[in-house]
């Protein structure tokens, strides 16, 4: 049995949650979320609770469940206060810009990188600090490591995108004799 799946979910004020179909819509005073999920858990919405039940007792609807509500917590959490999601690049040479709703990165390659912006994320870069906000939880941490997939630290001099309190091992270079 599913603990996350148990527990009861807490709409706050501010915050409406309606289901149609198969879809839940999520909506809030930063934007409106929704998704689209099996019918193989039962959601109870009530004026300010959320429970989740399942509908067969198999192990592909258990799996399901407490992952529904950790989808549900995020999306509540996100139309109240966007997630951030912070990257620092180091190395000589290397720059980030934004540019209308593309992000241009000079990377240590022959050409420039270019990355579009998706149109609910808010992308902001200043002195190789990159600061990625969202209300999707999903697209903001996909979208965050597709950047750091371009350009990962290398562990000699550590050079690459990070993300902020990220700790880089690092290895000790060749010796003298």
């Amino acid at each position: 049995m599913s603990r996350i799946g148990k527990k009861e979910i807490t709409i706050p004020k501010g915050v409406t949650v309606m289901k149609d179909g198969g879809s839940l819509k999520v909506t809030g005073p930063k934007g409106t979320l929704s998704k689209v999920f099996r019918d193989d858990v039962v959601f109870n919405i009530g004026a300010d609770l959320i429970t989740l039940s399942i509908k067969r007792n198999d192990k592909f609807s258990k799996a399901l469940w407490g992952t529904y509500a950790s989808h549900i917590v995020n999306m509540i959490k996100g139309v109240e206060t966007p997630y951030v999601k912070k990257l620092i690049l180091e190395g000589v040479g290397f720059k980030s810009d934004v540019k209308g709703k593309e992000l241009q990165l000079a990377l240590g390659f022959s050409h420039p990188v270019v990355v579009k912006i998706p149109e609910t994320i808010t992308v902001t870069a200043e002195k190789n600090n990159i600061t990625v906000i969202g209300i999707d939880k999903e697209l903001v941490g996909s979208f965050t490591a597709g950047i750091r997939a371009l350009k990962k630290p290398e562990p000699y001099k550590g050079k690459g995108f990070r993300y902020e309190g990220e700790v880089i091992r690092r290895k000790q270079g060749k010796k003298t004799v």
